[in-house]
């Protein structure tokens, strides 16, 4: 046994030791939230300690899918997925590459661009209520000007409302932008002159080069932005509320509302299937962009 591995066995135990501090705060408030909501998934819960959980079983899932707000939901999700993935995050990407090139005034613009940062996803949901209202809006009020009989309540008529609410995040792409940004940034120079020297052009440098070597984070962008879908709520419950009918209902909304009604089991179900969707769209991005594999 070579000295190395003596020294590496004989340091495993503070290895360890320093370790349990963030071991023990990983189980209390990761590892066993998520072992209780799947748990009581599976049981008529009331909220009142595990011990008062009925075990009901599948029943709850099987509810759930039952219900036509689900259905809906899990559509509105899907939609919203391919939206982001062709629009949100094409946008992010195409900003990002702008901002690479350096255009006079980019570093003002970034700046300009990562303000709606500090303004929080409630408080961006009551702007654009204002901004689509029937009556004094922005909106309708700059449509009037071409069409003065024009009357519409946008989160209050389908399928506008769908398209509202997609209106509402679809071009606040800061945070792609920025990580995308991060790696043309890194992408090495001499890889670019040395491209330059074998006569690529500009576009061929950008599609050859720069998008493949940015796979990590525009995959992460995808990722970032289906599993806000996912998990969107705000833009939702201050608008439209889910409405009208259930056109523009979201799988958070039925987990709130299954809370108000003192119904654990079914909230924790509704979970239990966000959680699996998010995982399933790590998988799914992880494999396509092959994010487990170098790029250089």
């Amino acid at each position: 046994m070579d000295t190395k591995t003596k020294l590496g066995r004989r340091n495993l135990p503070w290895v360890f030791l320093f370790l349990l501090p963030t071991l023990v705060m990983f189980a209390m408030f990761y590892l066993w939230p998520i072992i209780e909501v799947f748990y009581t998934s599976l049981t008529k819960y009331r909220g009142f300690g595990l011990h008062t959980a009925e075990w009901v079983g599948f029943d709850n899932f099987l509810r759930l899918f039952n219900m036509q707000s689900f259905m809906i939901s899990i559509t509105n999700i899907a939609l919203w997925s391919l939206i982001a993935i062709v629009l949100h995050v094409s946008f992010g990407v195409l900003v990002a590459f702008i901002f690479y090139r350096g255009i006079p005034g980019w570093k003002f613009a970034r700046a300009a661009f990562m303000v709606p940062v500090v303004i929080s996803s409630a408080a961006w949901a009551m702007i654009y209520r204002f901004i689509f209202n029937n009556d004094f809006g922005l909106l309708n009020n700059i449509i009037r000007v071409f069409i003065p009989e024009f009357q519409l309540n946008w989160f209050f008529s389908s399928p506008a409302a769908f398209w509202a609410i997609t209106f509402t995040w679809v071009f606040y792409a800061v945070i792609v932008t920025m990580v995308v940004l991060g790696d043309l940034m890194a992408i090495p120079s001499e890889l670019l002159e040395a491209a330059s020297i074998d006569g690529a052009s500009s576009w061929q440098k950008t599609w050859l080069i720069k998008l493949p070597l940015c796979r990590f984070s525009i995959g992460t962008g995808v990722i970032m932005s289906v599993t806000s879908r996912i998990s969107m709520y705000e833009a939702i419950a201050l608008t439209s509320r889910g409405g009208p009918g259930d056109d523009t209902m979201s799988l958070s909304l039925i987990l709130v509302r299954a809370i108000s009604d003192n119904n654990f089991g079914l909230a924790n179900a509704t979970a239990v299937i966000m959680f699996i969707m998010g995982i399933f769209t790590m998988i799914v991005v992880n494999r396509l962009f092959r994010m487990n594999e170098s790029v250089y």
